[in-house]
């Protein structure tokens, strides 16, 4: 089996809230993704997404991936699909660093590779470890009263987790946290996520300020040694996103003893390849996990679907399901929400088919 062709699409989505907003005065209203689909001589075709959270929250942008893929993609041609190292090593010697361009390209393999096995991919990466994935749902930057009013409504439908937007005036933020925590029961889970948004003295006095709120202190600062201090200064749990690129940050977390629980955003660390051997890893030093990633439809959606429910039930802190959040869809068989959980298909592959109505006409293909 070879790679014939790779068609790429590009695709809006519009958040049904309107604005998505976190720190620093950051916000997106319409996503900008990029859908791949990697066509096989066999008449096998997988398909991936990838989908930036704008271009100043991490060092990744929408056009960017298209560009990208003109980059990697005439090398790919010819190539066995199925080979996923050998896919890996080719992108990586076609184009240095920029991981989340490759994430969609690697994703599609994989959904290859389960319809060439005729087993979902969640067998592929290590089997069903649990029959439904826990959402969290992420919320928006607004007044503590607004967001704690949303946290009720979703509350309402079945999300017993909640990341909660701080990240901006430290007095404000110690508000928005108490007044989240005072709607929420015994059993339900509030993640304060600062997105890099204080520096080191504003996030220890305010996780000295929460010190008796049951609340997860998440990426408070820009830099790993800032976030490290405060890690050290307080007995709040601790997440670490940003400062996870790879490898190397994730054993250096883990020697630190920096976190309690990682977010594993898949394109970032580019794909499900690189996702799943950190996974692994995090399994073996007993470190849970958000799979997540930094935003996109019904296929990536269904991507995190399939990485988390292979994932042991212990370690699985959360996922996402970020087709809930958008106007648009793209595939049929994606993840559906119900009662704040969601299933992977249990189809080949990914499980989906996406609609081609909604992608369009390619933007570029790239043939032999």
């Amino acid at each position: 089996m070879k790679i014939k062709t790779i068609r790429v699409y590009q695709v809006d989505l519009p958040l049904k809230e309107g604005r998505y907003t976190w720190s620093d005065g950051n916000y997106v209203e319409v996503f900008d993704s990029t859908v791949v689909a990697v066509e096989t001589d066999e008449g096998i075709t997988g398909y991936g997404e990838c989908c930036p959270l704008g271009s100043s929250y991490l060092p990744s942008y929408a056009r960017g991936v298209r560009e990208g893929l003109k980059e990697i993609g005439p090398a790919l041609i010819g190539t066995d699909p199925t080979q996923l190292g050998l896919v890996n090593q080719i992108m990586d010697r076609s184009l240095r660093g920029h991981p989340y361009v490759k994430a969609a390209v690697d994703v599609a393999c994989w959904d290859i590779l389960g319809k060439v096995a005729g087993v979902p991919v969640y067998t592929l990466l290590g089997g069903k470890m649990q029959d439904e994935v826990t959402l969290y749902r992420a919320i928006s930057q607004e007044g503590p009263e607004e967001m704690a009013k949303k946290i009720a409504g979703y509350r309402d439908e079945g999300y017993v987790k909640f990341q909660l937007k701080v990240g901006g005036d430290p007095n404000t933020d110690i508000e928005r946290i108490r007044a989240c925590r005072d709607i929420l029961g015994k059993n339900d889970v509030l993640v304060a996520d600062a997105n890099t948004g204080w520096v080191q003295h504003e996030a220890v006095r305010v996780a000295d300020a929460v010190r008796d709120v049951d609340v997860y202190i998440e990426q408070p600062c820009e830099t790993y040694e800032s976030c490290l201090a405060v890690r050290r200064r307080t007995a709040r749990p601790f997440i670490l996103d940003e400062n996870i690129k790879g490898f190397d940050s994730l054993l250096r977390g883990i020697n630190d003893r920096a976190m309690d629980v990682i977010n594993l955003k898949i394109s970032k660390v580019g794909g499900l390849t690189r996702a799943r051997a950190m996974r692994d890893l995090c399994v073996a030093c007993g470190i849970g996990m958000t799979i997540e990633d930094t935003w996109g439809g019904d296929i990536v959606t269904a991507t995190i679907a399939h990485l988390a429910q292979s994932t042991p039930d212990a370690l699985s802190f959360s996922a996402t399901d970020f087709n809930s959040y958008v106007t648009t869809s793209i595939a049929g068989g994606a993840p559906e929400r119900v009662n704040g959980r969601m299933t992977a298909s249990d189809r080949p592959g990914l499980g989906i088919e996406p609609i081609m109505e909604a992608l369009g006409e390619p933007v570029f293909v790239i043939k032999g």
